[in-house]
């Protein structure tokens, strides 16, 4: 049963309890002491207060809700850092949307429908991009649904990527092994280089990519913007995509996004309530992949990229422990100097750092990282995450590349 529903089934008159996981709490305050949010303002009580301790409250009566917890980024670092593995950033989430406002918020809708917002660009990306760079856009933008207008937007790309893969999926079918590949909102619309990078940096290894025959948001923005019940009918078709993939020869199922790869495979369970229990083992973030590709010798022939780059650990990769795959696939990269910055949160958080409420926040907590980033002297920074992305190339003057860009850089033609 996914926290959304355990909430919902609790009730509040009737005091009854379904799940009381928040009791593992043992009051140690270490995911206070990991919060980035709690180290930059003063008014957020806490994710041991948000979370374990005000959920007892909250279950006695939904008069106890804190308006605060609308300040979580969900970032899941109080998670990491929880020695009694007690979903504290879950919990704040499903709190948030069972117990707060229910109305219907147009602001959140835009920021979480990602799917609908991508197919709505079709033929309109350039006008899209321009329209919503204009200082009077903007300001609308702002004033009208509190989305801050000093926040700059991805661009869409002209053509998607499944189109743009259909020039190549003919090819796929000569290598024996196969992967399917769960390319995510972000490639899709604003990305699509970066899947077709993937396709590159496979196909080198001898193994062809196939596109998912349906595949929807994996639900994270919905989540965290409150549409639960949508990101449970997403999940649902993307574990039947899964299902039927692996049935029909695939290896398994690879997300070149950290934060989707993390939802798909440890969270559509306990956030959702779904079963991919026959897939879970099959779902794998791309590094983790090619970490163990490389370790048993499938690696592509590479040419020297001497460049300096700045590897930034998103925070829910950190939760998904696949940062050391990461490293351990860069540093395979024949001539790059490679600097690991300290593991510090950009503050964007997804949809986060978008909302008015949450943009000085969200500033104010990457600010540590984007001080080392611009002494660092790097060509470039590297990270995993498409937001994390977004924030370091408006916040600092460097440019971002995903692993597997530089990786494609490497290829020797």
């Amino acid at each position: 049963m996914s926290l959304f529903a355990i909430l919902k089934s609790s009730g509040t008159q009737s005091g009854r309890l379904t799940d009381r996981s928040f009791d593992q709490c043992l009051k140690c305050t270490a995911c206070s002491s990991q919060c980035p949010v709690a180290a930059v303002r003063p008014d957020y009580p806490g994710p041991k207060q948000c979370g374990p301790d005000g959920e007892r409250l909250r279950l006695k009566s939904p008069d106890f809700l804190d308006e605060a917890l609308k300040y979580c980024t969900g970032c899941k670092r109080c998670e990491v850092a929880c020695p009694s593995n007690v979903r504290i950033s879950d919990i704040i989430a499903a709190a948030r949307t069972t117990y707060g406002d229910q109305k219907f918020k147009v602001r959140e809708f835009m920021l979480s429908h990602t799917d609908l917002m991508g197919t709505l660009t079709r033929g309109s990306a350039p006008l899209v991009n321009k329209m919503t760079g204009l200082k009077p856009v903007k300001l609308l933008l702002d004033k009208g649904l509190g989305v801050d207008q000093r926040r700059q937007f991805p661009p869409y790309a002209k053509t998607s990527f499944r189109k743009q893969f259909e020039t190549v999926a003919g090819s796929q079918q000569q290598y024996a092994r196969q992967i399917s590949y769960f390319h995510g909102c972000s490639v899709n619309y604003n990305m699509p280089e970066l899947g077709m990078d993937l396709v590159r940096v496979l196909n080198a290894m001898n193994i062809g990519v196939r596109l998912l025959k349906k595949e929807k948001c994996c639900g994270v923005p919905l989540v965290a913007n409150g549409f639960p019940d949508k990101a449970r009918k997403n999940g649902t078709l993307n574990i039947a995509s899964f299902e039927q993939a692996m049935t029909e020869g695939s290896e398994g199922i690879l997300s070149t996004s950290s934060s989707c790869a993390l939802m798909l495979k440890d969270e559509y369970p306990h956030v959702l309530g779904l079963d991919n229990s026959k897939v879970q083992s099959n779902i794998s973030f791309i590094t983790r992949f090619l970490a163990h590709e490389f370790e048993a010798g499938n690696k592509p022939k590479m040419k020297p990229v001497n460049l300096k780059v700045a590897y930034h650990s998103p925070c829910h990769l950190i939760k998904a422990g696949g940062v050391l795959h990461t490293l351990n696939v860069l540093w395979e990269i024949p001539g790059l100097e490679l600097q690991q910055l300290n593991s510090n949160c950009c503050g964007i958080a997804g949809t986060y750092g978008f909302k008015k409420e949450n943009y000085e926040t969200a500033q104010a907590i990457g600010s540590p990282l984007f001080k080392q980033i611009e002494e660092s002297g790097a060509d470039y920074v590297v990270t995993d995450c498409e937001t994390c992305k977004m924030q370091v190339e408006m916040s600092t003057s460097k440019k971002v590349l995903h692993p597997l860009e530089l990786l494609r850089m490497a290829l020797v033609d």
